[in-house]
């Protein structure tokens, strides 16, 4: 009663409310766990009531429920449903599949009144139990092998696939453990003897009974089992059949009669008394709602029988003999419970053809109908009708006889299913009227063909791929279904200028793979196109094409090569350097090309010297060694270096090249690589020759350019002119020009040994601070704006086009 008034009160309240509301009532679903922690956001009331948030705490959103405990509640800033409150779904709603809460959501100016239901999912928070902890058994040694003991069974609080679901028994010698399904009733658990039994070998026998529900993990509970070993009494008593079945009509009158059930006892006196008894299983006791006669075996109601409640009663039923020890033996009782009939009229369905074409023309019979009332005269006559609208219509044949019929275009891609509802209600005073919802499926046609996501398909495959990996996998969609919706996959015609597209790629024609036949290499071809063909089972089959682009990436597959004069492999490369040679002195340079592109082919420099010795630097872009600092009395005489070569791939590859540099005391003595390179005139190849015409070119050029630059200078003012000193152009014995004036120096060089064309302006030895090295390496451009040290901006370097 204290929950009552409360209850009470707020539904009163809601129900002015509805009356007051001038907005329509909506209802929301949502669904929570079981257990959750409190704030956890159930949904957001804003989005789905399409309230902007600025406007809830204006409207004065609310939440209320009709139980005496608040679960949840709304966050005003948010719009959020959020849980306040513990949620026990086996308090709310015990021994129940589907268990929710109603609430409702208030809104005001103008007042509106929402209903919002809340679904709880269970979890798997209980494990099975047993009512009692230990379960005892009296068990005669002259018991034969295969009688049956009922087990206690477990209870849990969950339900579904978190309910209990099996049992095990510990491994004995004697006893099994047999389950029983009850079908939609209930089911048992019965001990198995599979041994004769011997009190005077082992009087007492323990045994574990687990039950295991299905939830993930699993839980179980056990019960201890204690089998006393009993001597005499050799017989047990026997029902007279092994199933009583009996009916009982809800709302029967207390101590009404159900039937009586009969167990006989071939034992004599008093082993062959026999007293029945209810045996309680799970969360049902049979003592609530029915009794029995303990001598007569005759079972009546007790309590108040509900169909609503339960359709049938899974009774087990016990007869033990009064012997010493006694034996007993238990019996199944069936009872099912009669509905009490209000007279409404039944719908029913004969000759449902489902499912029905898409293409069905209009008048196809879909189901006849047959309505039909129990009640006579005016209160058995009926009418029915559809409700709602569906291209179907309700054709009267012959009194209450009805055709269910097509009446209007279907299309399956739209609508798979109807759900056609139909209501019939009869003449009487009041009216009473049943409903009955006939789902009709809309079976394919192939009047869909398969389609691509999108026209053109680009595939990035990476080079030096594995034969037979799978590059991609292309997917058609078909509206239709079954065999009208199985696709597959086809190759057509394709360009690839090495070969036919068959010998490079296939594809599955059931999954749409696309499988390499050959490892691609970047360096021999970039990219090719097929087209694939996507085709349907129907009949006639349907299809469509799409094109594939493939475009090969480039992997960093190759070493760095170093040039001659320096890439004679074991061959002793020397330099000779002068023992007065100041700092910034060249000593040689390095080229080297690398036969992949972009970053992989962005080579740099590193030099490697013995420990102690600091006296040489490499230029990490142009591979130019040069003197640290002067030479001291304590240097060496021969100085070996190593010169690492590396790509700026992932992973990086590299090349080394070893140098010993020899002080000499006199400059006279100096030769370089580049003076002993011996000059094949039969070896001056179209190659050099188009190299030696673009170096020459871009050497005029840039002459050119110096004296434009000058010519640009001399027409300043007296003041700027004063700054400037005059340019000089130096040419270094390793093939390079430098244009220097007092404050600034750059350094050009051209290589022609190289396959690539290479183009490197660099400052000189010692660049001012701010100075800038602007590098442009075969395909790639570089644009870089040079500051000098007077400030004034030299013109960008145009993009390069390599020879």
């Amino acid at each position: 009663m204290g929950r009552t008034g409360p209850t009470v009160t707020i539904w009163i309240h809601i129900i002015a409310l509805l009356c007051l509301c001038d907005g329509t009532a909506a209802q929301l679903s949502f669904s929570v766990s079981e257990e959750v922690d409190k704030g956890t956001v159930v949904g957001n009331l804003a989005k789905d009531l399409q309230i902007n948030v600025n406007e809830l705490e204006k409207r004065d959103l609310r939440v209320v429920s009709g139980n005496s405990k608040k679960y949840f509640d709304v966050d005003l800033k948010t719009g959020a449903l959020f849980v306040c409150d513990r949620i026990d779904r086996e308090e709310l709603c015990p021994n129940t599949v589907k268990c929710s809460l109603n609430v409702e959501a208030i809104l005001s100016h103008p007042m509106h009144l929402h209903r919002i239901e809340v679904q709880i999912i269970d979890i798997n928070d209980n494990a099975p139990s047993f009512r009692e902890e230990e379960k005892t058994f009296n068990i005669s040694e002259s018991s034969f092998t295969g009688e049956r003991y009922l087990l206690p069974v477990a209870n849990d609080a969950d339900t579904g696939s978190n309910s209990v679901k099996s049992y095990k028994l510990s491994p004995n010698d004697y006893f099994a453990l047999d389950v029983q399904s009850g079908g939609q009733h209930s089911e048992s658990a019965e001990l198995v003897l599979q041994k004769s039994l011997d009190r005077e070998k082992q009087s007492v026998i323990h045994l574990t009974l687990t039950a295991l529900d299905g939830g993930k993990p699993a839980r179980s509970g056990t019960l201890k089992i204690i089998v006393h070993v009993m001597d005499i009494n050799d017989n047990v008593p026997v029902f007279s059949q092994p199933l009583y079945k009996a009916q009982v009509t809800e709302n029967t009158p207390l101590q009404t009669p159900i039937l009586t059930v009969s167990a006989t006892d071939l034992d004599e006196g008093i082993n062959g008394e026999i007293v029945y008894s209810f045996i309680e299983r799970g969360n049902f006791n049979p003592k609530a709602v029915f009794s029995i006669n303990p001598d007569t075996g005759e079972i009546t109601v007790r309590g108040k029988v509900d169909y609503e409640e339960n359709t049938a009663y899974d009774i087990r039923v016990q007869a033990r003999d009064k012997g010493t020890p006694s034996r007993s033996v238990h019996g199944k009782v069936l009872v099912e419970v009669i509905d009490v009939n209000d007279n409404t009229p039944e719908i029913i369905i004969t000759s449902l053809m489902s499912p029905v074409k898409e293409d069905a023309e209009i008048g196809t019979v879909v189901a006849l109908v047959t309505v039909t009332d129990k009640d006579g005269g005016k209160n058995g006559l009926t009418s029915a009708n559809i409700l709602g609208l569906v291209p179907f219509k309700l054709k009267l044949n012959y009194k209450n006889y009805y055709s269910l019929t097509v009446d209007g275009p279907l299309d399956r891609e739209s609508v798979s299913q109807y759900n056609v509802t139909i209501i019939a209600s009869d003449e009487g005073t009041p009216s009473l009227s049943s409903i009955s919802v006939i789902p009709i499926h809309i079976s394919d046609v192939n009047d869909n063909a398969p389609l691509f996501s999108e026209p053109v398909i680009n595939v990035y495959v990476k080079e030096n791929s594995r034969v037979g990996a799978t590059i991609f996998t292309i997917t058609a969609v078909d509206a239709d279904m079954e065999e009208n919706a199985k696709v597959t996959y086809s190759l057509l015609d394709g360009i690839s200028k090495r070969s036919p597209i068959t010998s490079v790629v296939n594809i599955n024609s059931e999954t749409g793979d696309i499988v390499s036949l050959q490892a691609f290499n970047y360096e021999e071809f970039k990219t090719f196109q097929f087209k694939v063909q996507a085709t349907d089972s129907g009949v006639p089959p349907l299809s469509s094409n799409v094109t594939v682009n493939v475009l090969i990436l480039d992997e960093n597959d190759n070493n760095p090569t170093i040039l001659a004069p320096y890439s004679e492999h074991g061959s002793v490369n020397s330099e000779n350097i002068p023992y007065s040679a100041e700092a910034g002195y060249f000593v040689a340079k390095i080229r080297a090309v690398d036969a992949d592109s972009g970053y992989n082919a962005l080579l740099s420099y590193h030099l490697s010297e013995p420990k102690g010795n600091n006296l040489f630097r490499i230029g990490t872009s142009t591979g130019e060694i040069r003197t640290k600092r002067r030479m001291s009395d304590n240097d060496l005489k021969t100085h070996p270096l190593v010169v690492l070569v590396s790509d700026n791939g992932e992973p990086s590859l590299s090349a080394t090249v070893s140098i010993d540099v020899v002080v000499v005391e006199s400059t006279a003595d100096i030769q370089t690589q580049f003076r002993h390179v011996p000059i094949k005139e039969e070896s001056f190849s179209d190659l050099n020759l188009y190299l030696l015409i673009a170096i020459v070119s871009v050497s005029v050029i840039f002459l050119l350019s110096l004296i434009s630059l000058i010519a640009v200078k001399c027409h300043r003012t007296d003041g700027s002119f004063s700054r400037y000193s005059a340019p000089m152009i130096t040419t270094h014995p390793d093939g390079s020009w430098s244009y220097s004036k007092s404050t600034q120096q750059y350094d050009v060089c051209f290589s022609s040994d190289t396959l690539k064309s290479d183009v490197v302006v660099f400052p000189a030895p010692f660049p001012p601070v701010d100075a800038e090295l602007i590098s442009i390496n075969g395909g790639d451009t570089f644009t870089r704006t040079q500051t000098l040290p007077n400030k004034e901006k030299v013109s960008s370097l145009q993009p390069f086009t390599p020879f």
